[in-house]
């Protein structure tokens, strides 16, 4: 079972920005529940507890049960619009969500192995391509995380999509390529340009006793 936040959330009557501003001032960011093949539906939630969310930087994989006046909506947030210059919350929408619903969820990567990797230990560089990746997934079981092992990586190796272990019932979005997820590129070595200035020296020194 996937972890649900419980958020409380009022339905409110009016749109429009001069009732947005009004919200806001009173401490509240207004939002809209949509989907499942229901109307929209508008609502204002508390300020304080949405930046809470927002901060954690996994609210938008995460799934939440809003109390709409005592009634109990499951949602996923979709997307939450920050004030340009002060970077908090302004408004938020979120996706309702029937019974056996898939969604689409950016899950992020974490890489491990960095320690034993022999590409790494020979002097190679991570590069890492996405930091996330979206999946297709059951809205009750959203993964925490992708884990992606390094351990067995040379110099040159690439690391795939289809490397690493995804969670039951998950699947990748873009599903017409093996798409990149790491490289171990190597170090270019400085050794011989320096060979090759000295050579070049001696072969001037060479001339000047002639």
């Amino acid at each position: 079972m996937a972890n649900i936040i419980k958020m409380k959330a009022e339905r409110r009557e009016k749109g429009g920005k001069g009732a947005a501003r009004r919200l806001r001032k009173e401490g509240r960011v207004p939002g809209v529940v949509y989907g499942d093949k229901q109307e929209p539906e508008m609502i204002h939630v508390s300020f304080v507890d949405l930046l809470k969310q927002v901060n954690t930087g996994t609210f938008e994989s995460t799934l939440v049960e809003l109390d709409v006046d005592g009634r109990k909506v499951r949602c996923i947030p979709r997307d939450v619009q920050l004030d340009p210059v002060r970077d908090f919350p302004i408004h938020a929408d979120f996706l309702r969500l029937g019974k056996g619903a898939r969604i689409a969820v950016e899950i992020p990567v974490e890489y491990v192995g960095h320690d034993v990797a022999p590409g790494l230990k020979r002097g190679g560089a991570l590069n890492i391509v996405r930091h996330e990746v979206e999946l297709y997934v059951d809205a009750d079981n959203i993964p925490e995380r992708i884990v992606a092992d390094l351990s067995s990586l040379e110099i040159g190796d690439v690391l795939h999509i289809y490397d690493v272990e995804l969670h039951e019932g998950a699947e990748p979005v873009i599903q017409d390529r093996d798409f990149t997820l790491a490289t171990i590129t190597g170090r270019v070595a400085e050794e011989a340009p320096a060979e090759a200035e000295e050579g070049e020296a001696a072969e001037e020194e060479g001339g000047e006793e002639e």
